[in-house]
């Protein structure tokens, strides 16, 4: 198979173009930019293109399959040499559907949760050595890349995002995997660019419910009222299976489970929705034959996805931690977490308004009491980025308006909230730093070390 990539230098795309070329494919691509790491780990496999740019003399009609990022336009003049010549042209979604159409596919969907509860999924497959495919969102411990695809594993992990497919199809990409069995974690909205209102967002779960094939399963948190109503009214051949948060205790910062047998699994990870995340794998890990025991047994060494709660430094009376965490249900959660599983110590959060939604002044107000849960709140935006993005200026006083609690202080120079953070006195204080940037260039592992040793 002869298939070609147009914007390989996506964190998705490029993973899938590695995989295809491990499976025996020839690969091709082409991009305007290439950064790092996707740069260094297309150069490894012999995939990095020649030169950046795009033409439209990549384009052949010898190829197979185009697979269209979302990076690309819709005048990209390979798509419109590809679109000329007939070619078979592919979504980034799409052409994962294509390359399991004949497996049992796992798809996780949710505003929240969808990596961790993937990331567990397969960790536990991984430790058990059940034979799979997958396609997950972050950089995961023990695997080499974000996506694999083989001719024999017979089910497929798939991470449902709601985001657009491409440039020329408007799908949300979890749209098209066709679930055997589906997750739905938690339905808050988010993508305000795409979906302009809460029920059109809504919209677009119920559409994954009504996609899960005859005779499958959806698995579902009955704690969210929104996905609980949604799921209920999947087909009538479709098996419905609630989940809650496990049943757990927490002994000097480590959260312990319980299982049927009353047999005690300590864990690396903790917090609320991570509890309820480890239930909704064990769950899907259930329908496809693993059983509890085996389960518990590999979950105790799960310690996260990349950027999911991941620990950056750790002392003897402080911790530091970082998540990707950036809509308000995200940021309720996480902070919730981290004073929780350290109620003694006081909690300093940092968050990054760094998304279209985040940076919007309609969305804004959805940050009301995100985070109350920390005793010191920093919230940080770049007026270079809302001039990026073409939004409204926002002024600090809006912004403290919005997220309603009096421990927020807002910062437009990341350089100043880095140096209000070095004159504290870190004893018996926990930082929390989130964003799905990375506060305009700061080194978070050098940061720790600085703040932490």
């Amino acid at each position: 198979m002869r298939v070609h990539f147009i914007a390989i230098g996506g964190s998705a795309m490029h993973n899938l173009a590695i995989a295809l070329h491990l499976k025996g494919y020839q690969v091709t691509g082409s991009d305007d930019e290439i950064f790092e790491p996707s740069k260094g780990r297309l150069d490894k496999y012999g995939l990095l293109p020649a030169k950046i740019g795009w033409d439209e003399n990549n384009i052949s009609s010898n190829q197979d399959a185009i697979i269209l990022g979302m990076h690309a336009r819709e005048n990209n003049p390979e798509l419109e040499k590809a679109q000329k010549l007939g070619l078979k042209i592919y979504s980034y979604p799409e052409y994962i559907y294509e390359q399991t159409k004949k497996k049992r596919r796992i798809v996780i969907g949710g505003s929240h949760g969808k990596t961790s509860i993937t990331s567990m999924i397969l960790h536990v497959l991984n430790f058990h050595e059940i034979d799979h495919d997958y396609m997950v969102g972050a950089q995961l411990e023990g695997f080499e890349c974000m996506v694999k695809l083989t001719e024999n594993a017979k089910i497929a992990v798939l991470e449902g995002d709601e985001y657009l497919s491409s440039p020329i199809d408007r799908r949300p990409k979890f749209h098209l995997y066709h679930p055997n069995i589906a997750l739905l974690s938690g339905i808050a909205w988010d993508h305000i660019n795409v979906f302009p209102t809460f029920e059109n967002y809504v919209e677009q779960f119920k559409i994954f419910i009504d996609k899960i094939e005859p005779n499958g399963t959806i698995v579902y948190c009955e704690l969210d009222d929104k996905v609980k109503e949604v799921s209920e009214k999947a087909a009538v051949n479709v098996k419905q299976v609630p989940y809650a948060t496990h049943k757990h205790r927490i002994e000097n910062g480590v959260s312990i489970v319980e299982d049927e047998y009353g047999i005690e699994h300590a864990l690396e990870i903790f917090g609320e929705h991570n509890l309820q995340n480890l239930n909704g794998a064990l769950l899907v890990c259930e329908e496809v034959g693993v059983s509890k025991p085996d389960f518990y047994a590999a979950i105790q060494s799960f310690s996260g996805a990349s950027k999911r709660l991941e620990l950056v430094k750790r002392t003897e009376n402080s911790v530091m931690y970082k998540d990707f965490a950036h809509s308000p249900s995200k940021l309720k959660a996480t902070t919730q977490a981290l004073k929780t599983q350290f109620p003694e110590r006081e909690l300093i959060a940092c968050m990054e308004l760094h998304t279209f939604s985040s940076l919007n002044k309609e969305f804004l107000s959805q940050y009301d009491g995100a985070m109350k849960n920390a005793d010191k709140a920093y919230v940080y935006y770049s007026p270079k980025t809302l001039a990026h993005k073409k939004l409204q200026n926002l002024s600090p006083e809006e912004v403290k308006q919005a997220f309603n609690s009096d421990n927020i202080t807002v910062f437009t120079d990341s350089k100043e909230l880095v140096g209000n953070l070095k004159t504290n006195n870190w004893r018996n204080k926990n930082l929390l730093m989130m964003s799905s940037g990375n506060f305009d260039g700061v080194d978070f592992a050098e940061l720790g070390e600085e703040l932490l040793s």
